[in-house]
């Protein structure tokens, strides 16, 4: 075997489109081609002109899956540039629509997406509801997303494209009985997502490289929002220092963007965070999951499904802690004159960190703005985790075996292509 050209057309059960291209020459892998291959949509072009209040709404449109996250991100973008510091209730606020997001969006991944993996099926509604442990399982999938799709409704209006949220505040705010209803929900869910990090802590596939890992790190508690970048080289930077350390890399193959880090790639997600802040996880949360998280941190990048379940734990537990113990009033949203200005936001979202900046004229007219979401920044990642992984299982593995193992890693990765700007069919030429 001389040289092998892999190509993986069409990557299924991640979200988006995405290619593959390995090439192996005398059992080196000698290149590995990642292509997010969603066409630009120029959002960050459209931006130009708008107003600064359509922003959030505009930028929620780059993608269905995690829209509530760049409406997050988007808002507090343009709170910095304004000025504007949101209220503790507000605060209180946006920790839920995150913590919503995390629930829905994880249990979305993890059982439709990567649990069939585990089961030796196809999908998720492949499922046998005569065998008690896959009916079990079925039943604890749509619970734990219903209940992170009503809590974001109950906070955030809808459980994509969040409308509740906006500059300055909220529109609308939760009612004590919506409140005690969430909570009977989300502590009913809590045994399902305990059975979850089980089946990820027993699952049988590894895969260990070192890498770096960044993440967004709070000072009191394990979140998705807030001002310091962490990195597993002990910097920290603060938000608006954003383009100090990440350095933009340009793949003419791929739509998206991709970065480095002081010339390497790194990891952002929720393996990242683990590994950074496990500490600052709820109490409850580190009970119930002690156990496993003496896993972490780690460097096994399928414990990134691992760490997203432990989080679905977290944002229970910490959602059932704001709403139990506080009620929300109405109050106005914050207004502030405009004025010209350069605002940058960064947050969690599921898949890693996620920025937005954005520059107002005097009148709050858009002229210009920048989005960097996770998948581009894990982009390189994956390319040299892959070429790893074709050199591991040369010359003996069948080029099924190895087209499967490529997929099962990425989709470990959790990647969103929709963020970035079917799985794999592979064609093989032996040369």
């Amino acid at each position: 075997m001389h040289r092998i050209d892999l190509r993986l057309d069409h990557i299924t059960k991640v979200e988006g489109d995405a290619s593959m291209d390995v090439v192996v020459e005398d059992g080196k892998v000698t290149d590995v081609r990642f292509a997010i291959v969603e066409y630009k949509r120029f959002f960050t072009t459209a931006m130009k002109g708008k107003s600064i209040a359509a922003i959030p709404q505009h930028l929620a449109r780059i993608c269905g899956t995690c829209s509530n996250a760049h409406v997050m991100a988007a808002i507090t973008a343009c709170e910095d540039a304004l000025g504007i510091e949101p209220t503790p209730q507000t605060k209180l606020l946006r920790r839920l629509v995150m913590h919503s997001l995390m629930i829905r969006d994880h249990a979305l991944h993890l059982y439709l997406f990567v649990m069939p993996d585990l089961f030796g099926k196809d999908a998720f509604l492949d499922f046998d509801e005569n065998n008690p442990e896959q009916h079990q399982l079925l039943h604890d999938g749509f619970d734990i997303k219903s209940a992170g799709n009503h809590l974001a409704e109950l906070v955030a209006g809808r459980s994509v494209h969040a409308n509740f949220p906006v500059i300055g505040g909220f529109l609308k705010f939760p009612s004590a009985e919506g409140a005690a209803e969430s909570v009977q929900e989300l502590k009913a869910a809590r045994p399902a997502v305990l059975r979850l990090i089980e089946i990820f802590r027993k699952a049988p596939f590894h895969f260990d490289r070192k890498t770096k890992y960044m993440a967004l790190v709070q000072n009191d508690t394990f979140g998705y929002l807030g001002d310091k970048i962490v990195t597993s080289r002990g910097e920290t930077y603060e938000r608006k220092d954003f383009r100090s350390h990440l350095e933009h890399v340009a793949l003419p193959y791929s739509q998206a963007s991709a970065y480095t880090y002081k010339g390497e790639s790194y990891m952002v997600g929720a393996l990242a965070r683990l590994n950074l802040a496990k500490d600052k996880l709820h109490p409850g949360t580190k009970k119930s999951a002690a156990e496993t998280l003496k896993l972490f941190p780690s460097t096994d990048i399928f414990h990134n499904n691992l760490a997203q379940a432990i989080e679905i734990l977290h944002s229970i537990d910490e959602s059932i802690d704001i709403l139990s113990k506080n009620s929300f009033k109405p109050e106005p949203v914050v207004k502030v004159p405009m004025r010209a200005g350069t605002g940058v936001g960064v947050i969690e979202a599921p898949r890693g960190t996620l920025y937005h900046k954005v520059v107002i004229d005097k009148d709050g007219i858009v002229e210009n703005g920048e989005v960097i979401v996770p998948t581009g920044q894990n982009q390189v990642n994956i390319e040299r985790d892959v070429g790893t992984l074709v050199e591991e299982l040369l010359p003996d593995a069948p080029k099924e075996k190895i087209n499967f193992e490529i997929e099962k890693l990425i989709r470990a990765y959790d990647p969103c292509m929709s963020c970035g700007a079917h799985f794999l069919k592979v064609k093989w030429q032996e040369r």
